[in-house]
């Protein structure tokens, strides 16, 4: 059966040439996207930067290139219009974003300056090929990030705050970074120090983070895109909207960060590349404003319990 591409609120089969299209999009931006950090780490331009400074700089240009890529073609090609339309969390979107990736970083930073992790890259794995130390660090971080994420959404406690990122309504580049702090740095807590623990060099840990990075904005992004084989080892997009899914038995799946291979192990790889995705978000309640979406885990039984009779307006 011919794939389905949502470009409006019903699934309409795409044409010859955008069949193509969807199936290129998702290696040409990671590619491309990779190609301009690897050229980072092998040029000597800008000569006025150091060389941590440099590869940060083009990471940081990589980055810019993929998301300007995916807002333009989240306009011009969606994978469902009706994504389009404003939820109103934006700014909230974008404070979560902001604060999630400031404190993200602060804890990776301490973590890795721990003494145990002071000599990583020294052994032999930091003497192998790059591009075979970045798989290894995948794969172990991978482990950590799959049953943090599992956790927070089969243990209440947890699931409090990762509630706060799958309270959306629509999926798109914008909130691909709405997630509760705690959240994130539990996430972080539970997947660097198995990458660390490796040994794996200082160069492939940026290169798995970039990657993550890249990942994290096409799984979440509104663009009609395919997988095909991709979807066997990858966190597509076309995977993650069913992790979106509010029904537990669709939901509960696809855990995986940028690889599916834990879920594959463990049972939790959900692949439905001809049925039709329903309406996304959580069964709870969720207020709409930043502030109190950073209190609300706190309070939850409470919160869920005093705004059955609320104004929806002030719910997301």
């Amino acid at each position: 059966m011919t794939e389905a591409l949502v470009t409006a609120d019903k699934p309409r089969h795409a044409g010859r040439v955008e069949q193509i299209l969807s199936f290129i999009a998702w290696p040409a931006l990671v590619i491309s996207s990779a190609s301009i950090l690897a050229f980072g780490f092998s040029s000597g331009h800008p000569s006025f930067l150091d060389v941590t400074l440099r590869k940060a700089w083009f990471f940081n240009l990589s980055y810019l290139w993929m998301l300007c890529w995916l807002l333009l073609l989240e306009r011009r090609w969606p994978w469902r219009r009706a994504w389009q339309r404003s939820d109103g969390q934006l700014p909230a979107d974008l404070a979560h974003t902001l604060l999630d990736k400031g404190s993200v970083q602060m804890t990776i930073i301490l973590l890795s300056a721990l003494p145990f992790f002071a000599h990583r890259g020294d052994g032999w794995v930091g003497t192998l090929p790059l591009a075979v130390q970045v798989v290894i660090g995948m794969v172990a971080a991978e482990f950590g990030l799959y049953w943090a994420h599992r956790l927070s959404h089969e243990w209440p406690i947890f699931w409090r705050f990762h509630a706060i990122h799958h309270s959306v309504r629509r999926l798109w580049i914008a909130n691909t970074g709405r997630f509760h702090f705690i959240d994130s740095n539990i996430s972080v807590v539970a997947s660097l120090p198995f990458m660390l623990l490796t040994g794996i060099s200082m160069d492939a840990i940026i290169w798995v983070s970039a990657i993550t990075a890249y990942l994290g904005l096409l799984t979440h992004c509104n663009v009609a895109m395919r997988g095909g084989w991709l979807d066997y080892l990858f966190n597509t997009p076309n995977l993650h909207r069913w992790h979106h899914s509010p029904d537990p038995a669709e939901g509960n799946s696809n855990y995986g960060q940028n690889l599916v291979l834990w879920d594959q192990i463990f049972g939790t790889w959900l692949h439905r590349p001809d049925s039709e995705l329903g309406e996304i978000g959580i069964v709870e309640r969720m207020p709409r404003r930043f502030w109190q979406q950073l209190q609300v885990p706190f309070v939850w039984t409470r919160f869920q319990r005093e705004s059955a009779t609320a104004d929806t307006s002030t719910l997301v």
